[in-house]
């Protein structure tokens, strides 16, 4: 499998954000895309998970098995936003988006333990921590199969021991084979992640 982005650009309404960007990753590959706040790394992660008509260029995936046939439909996209029913349990709302994605992967108590929050199951989300909420929302990374995670600042509001965690977690996905490419301030502690540096932003 192979992720192609070629000649990819995107604006916001105001002109281009961004333009001739390209790049592949085939399996067990990651990227790591940095630049300034305004750059456009949270808008080429969009672009990419079809959230965003690019201006030109496409983002599509290379698939010979035929499973997955397009990049939207082979992806995990984890936003800044958590997306999850403040009032609905921890429990409720990751079987909620396990049914929705399909192809199971994992239970949903282990994908608890994995992020060491095994313990809030039956707690309101809005009960847990701003870091826990993060650490619940990465684990709907883990509860279905997909080859693909584009990531929009993964690791904003996590202590360094979960930035840690998440690191390990990216790395036991791409030696699996998968793809990933996460926009991000901080550094992912995977050895051998491309890197991806945007410019100054365009002035509005």
């Amino acid at each position: 499998m192979k992720l192609v982005v070629d000649d990819l650009a995107a604006d916001r309404g105001s002109g281009l954000i961004f333009e001739n960007i390209g790049f592949s990753l085939g399996d067990g590959e990651g990227l790591v895309v940095t630049g300034p706040n305004g750059a456009g790394k949270s808008t080429l992660i969009r672009a990419m998970a079809g959230l965003l008509r690019p201006a030109h260029g496409t983002a599509r995936i290379e698939d010979e098995t035929g499973e997955w046939t397009d990049l939207a439909a082979a992806s995990h996209y984890l936003g800044p936003i958590n997306a999850m029913k403040p009032a609905l349990t921890v429990r409720e709302n990751l079987a909620f988006w396990q049914a929705f994605a399909g192809k199971p992967a994992m239970a949903i108590d282990e994908v608890q333990q994995t992020v060491g929050l095994e313990h809030t199951a039956d707690l309101p989300f809005s009960y847990l921590s701003t870091g826990q909420r993060r650490r619940i929302a990465i684990a709907k990374l883990l509860l279905n199969w997909r080859p693909v995670w584009l990531l929009d600042e993964p690791t904003s509001g996590l202590d360094a021991a979960s930035e840690r965690h998440f690191a390990g977690l990216v790395r036991d996905h791409m030696k699996a084979g998968g793809i990933v490419v996460a926009a991000t301030h901080l550094p992912i502690a995977v050895d051998g992640m491309k890197r991806l540096t945007f410019g100054e932003a365009l002035p509005a």
